[in-house]
């Protein structure tokens, strides 16, 4: 008998690029998760039609609707407890979550930051990467804990800064191997070979190597 695919909810706030990188990675008959619903804090982010064309259940929760930000997490959490899912992938989600939130799905989420953690947490890291005379850049998938961009590092992947690049020529550069690697990450925790425990991330023993990209690591592929 078949393992079945661990369900995900994908979280966004704008174009969903990288949501879009989990769909398609998951249409393979071998990939071990399901993205069954997505969600945003913003009605107008362009990723919800992106999923809604795909067949996937789309969810909206301006947080100017709710009185309270505990009243806008009650009712995403309404909206998760019929999805039921395994994980929640953040896939540039650009609200803050309270530690309520966090704790009840800690172990369980991920979160894709545009660096290479822990450099530059936060907002406009392209343009911090270049003033501070960076050679490298890149991005990193991480476990979501309390600390903003503080959690356990999944995997890594890193670019070079060339010279005369702008904050947006990076930018997109990076992208091209979020792309890469937020699936692969995805992949290796919904088979288990990778775990958060102890406030740390854990490859499993038995976690078979898988080929390395130039410039890719991620916790799983190791031997």
């Amino acid at each position: 008998m078949s393992t079945p695919r661990k369900r995900v909810v994908v979280f966004i706030s704008g174009s969903g690029s990288n949501m879009m990188a989990l769909v398609a990675a998951a249409k393979a008959a071998d990939y071990p998760a399901e993205i069954v619903g997505v969600i945003s804090d913003k009605a107008d982010a362009g990723g919800l039609a992106k999923a809604d064309a795909e067949g996937i259940a789309t969810f909206a929760f301006p947080r100017k609707d709710y009185a309270s930000k505990e009243a806008h997490e009650a009712a995403i959490f309404s909206v998760l407890d019929t999805l039921s899912p395994d994980i929640l992938c953040l896939a540039g989600y650009m609200r803050l979550l309270t530690a309520t939130f966090i704790q009840r799905y800690e172990g369980r989420m991920l979160n894709i930051h545009p660096s290479l953690l822990p450099l530059f947490p936060g907002l406009h890291t392209h343009q911090r990467a270049i003033d501070a005379g960076m050679r490298i850049a890149g991005c990193t998938v991480h476990f979501v804990t309390e600390g903003m961009d503080e959690g356990p590092v999944i995997g890594q992947a890193a670019v070079p800064i060339l010279t005369g690049d702008t904050a947006e020529s990076l930018a997109a550069r990076v992208l091209t191997v979020e792309h890469q690697i937020y699936p692969r990450a995805l992949r290796l925790f919904a088979e288990g070979r990778v775990t958060m425990d102890g406030g740390k991330a854990v490859g499993a023993e038995t976690s078979a190597v898988a080929p390395k990209a130039q410039l890719i690591s991620l916790i799983g592929d190791r031997a």
